[in-house]
């Protein structure tokens, strides 16, 4: 990749030896192989067990976890927040491991609407539970740096399984829970 990068440099009219840019091959292929480390994350390492037995079929919600991502179409950022809740069937995660399914996903060339699916068919998968909602919310810097060039806007997708889809008391609970912002 840092051999490409230095292609990369001169094609965009720039000096691959200029001082400033002699290590930025280099540091690119770091940052891109960080950016997308979600191809290679194996979920079974990452749920690594913590998934326990508890009489529980009461809503779970983690919300306002940040992500970071790529889009695919341009390579460019997209950032925002998940929210995520899921209904128990006697078996309850490690609340970390919310956050770190969210990061494999989100470190992968995306579109925001499919890595929200696949975060909620994966917790889907792991737990096995009544339903799974997952939100996010992003900005995009394909429309904010190109294009369009709209700073301001956002985008909200949602992924709704099982009781999280079929029950709107479920649905509009989640909702609720995301649309309080205060913390305790």
């Amino acid at each position: 990749m840092a051999a490409n990068m230095k292609e990369v440099l001169r094609a965009l009219g720039e000096d691959p030896q200029r001082e400033g840019l002699l290590s930025t091959p280099v540091r690119t292929e770091k940052a891109l192989k960080f950016l997308t480390s979600g191809y290679t994350a194996d979920i079974e390492k990452i749920v690594n067990g913590a998934i326990f037995n508890e009489k529980c079929d009461e809503m779970v919600v983690v919300k306002d976890i940040e992500f970071f991502s790529m889009c695919e179409h341009h390579m460019l950022p997209f950032y925002g927040k998940a929210h995520v809740a899921y209904i128990p069937k006697n078996k309850i995660i490690g609340l970390s491991k919310i956050p770190r399914i969210v990061d494999v996903f989100a470190r992968r060339l995306q579109v925001q609407e499919r890595m929200t699916q696949q975060i909620a068919e994966c917790l889907q998968e792991v737990l096995d539970a009544v339903g799974v909602g997952v939100i996010t919310e992003a900005r995009h810097f394909c429309m904010m740096m190109r294009g369009v060039e709209k700073q301001h806007s956002s985008t909200t997708s949602s992924a709704m399984l099982g009781a999280f889809r079929q029950r709107k008391d479920s649905r509009d609970e989640f909702l609720s829970h995301v649309r309080h912002n205060s913390l305790i």
